[in-house]
């Protein structure tokens, strides 16, 4: 049975933040949350735990919900390489100092 999960503080912020986002989205578009929870293909229950950035609801929810909002670009952009700053330093600093180029066989080596 796997263990229940505790999110942190720092991610439970980001999810308020989002939850809000997403509330203040929908709004905007002056859309009822009944008509973003069916295109979500989710309850209206659940489009209000998404709204309190609930970390209980899966991934694939939100996801669902941003769709419905026409918002889906900006989560599948949110782990790119262009945004990976760390990724970028790490994969810089393992670069080689040098490089040198395979030697050539010529006439004169056996080998």
């Amino acid at each position: 049975m796997p263990t229940p999960h505790t999110p942190s503080a720092a991610v439970r912020r980001a999810l308020r933040k989002l939850g809000a986002d997403i509330h203040d989205a929908r709004r905007r578009r002056k859309l009822t949350m009944t008509v973003i929870a069916e295109r979500a293909f989710t309850s209206r229950g659940t489009l209000q735990r998404v709204e309190a950035g609930d970390p209980g609801v899966s991934i694939g929810i939100y996801a669902a919900v941003l769709q419905a909002l026409g918002l889906l670009d900006g989560l599948s952009e949110s782990a790119g390489a262009d945004r990976d700053t760390t990724g970028q330093a790490l994969a810089t600093a393992a670069l080689p100092q040098r490089v040198r180029l395979p030697r050539m066989k010529g006439k004169g080596d056996h080998g």
